[in-house]
């Protein structure tokens, strides 16, 4: 499917019917591993329309010259989710680069944002981050990229990386990541804290982000849970798909009493 937001024809698949969710993956690959790290857990529960969209320069989604920052790549993600939610409230998920575009939503539109989750969540000033270190290792095991990714070095891992992953990593334009990335961080916006239900989930191992700036988000979401899960790092919702699926139903029954 394609939704066409200004010059940007953003491409997406969708599941299921009822209360929109958003859901927004890293950088460096596709709507296909947020497809496979979220969509076990949401689809649980009926009544969610869960929307999986490739963000400019990712996918099949391009990524034109004229999107020179993420706070352009943020004004089409806020297109394409007013065009697809229409009037609808909607709830928004987004892990690592995906999760910080989330806040940017719920920053400018915390009137329609329901619900917000992030998933190893992308900080502008992340601080105390572990080195890589894996706890299941296994050296002969994948390419240096798979082993830098995940901090559990299994067989099966490495089969998730290869389905969900590494076939996005080709599509990558690497031109406007670059472009984009010498302006990555989004304008500050006034106001409150965004008071939806939130979930914050960190993983304990995460070399590329880290988890201890993930506490300094319980100021800014006055609604927040906080998870900081041992035995995961950058890759937590592969290698911790039963404990996260536990934190988004509960997340998700928050955001419908709260709407009730």
């Amino acid at each position: 499917m394609e939704c066409a937001v200004g010059e940007v024809p953003v491409a997406y698949v969708e599941y299921g019917e009822g209360r929109p969710v958003l859901v927004l993956h890293g950088a460096g690959v596709d709507h296909r591993e947020a497809v496979a790290c979220f969509e076990p857990a949401l689809a649980v529960r009926d009544g969610y329309r869960r929307i999986y969209p490739d963000l400019p320069g990712m996918g099949r989604t391009p990524g034109p010259a004229s999107l020179r920052s993420a706070n352009d790549v943020l004004d089409v993600l806020l297109g394409f989710a007013d065009e697809v939610s229409g009037a609808d409230d909607i709830l928004v998920v987004g892990h690592s680069a995906g999760a910080y575009y989330a806040q940017g939503i719920a920053a400018r539109r915390p009137d329609r944002v329901s619900g917000l989750a992030l998933v190893c969540p992308l900080f502008t000033a992340a601080r105390e981050v572990p080195a890589h270190h894996a706890v299941v290792a296994a050296d002969d095991l994948g390419s240096e990229e798979f082993r830098r990714y995940f901090v559990v070095q299994s067989a099966a891992m490495l089969d998730r990386y290869e389905r969900f992953v590494a076939p996005a990593i080709p599509l990558v334009d690497q031109a406007a990541m670059e472009r984009i990335g010498e302006r990555w961080e989004l304008e500050a916006t006034e106001g409150p804290a965004y008071p939806g239900p939130t979930l914050v989930v960190a993983g304990r191992q995460d070399s590329v982000v880290g988890y201890v700036a993930a506490a300094d988000l319980l100021d800014h979401y006055p609604r927040a849970t906080l998870a900081v899960l041992d035995g995961a790092g950058h890759a937590l919702p592969h290698e911790q798909p039963e404990v996260l699926a536990g934190l988004m139903d509960d997340w998700l029954a928050r955001a419908a009493l709260a709407a009730a």
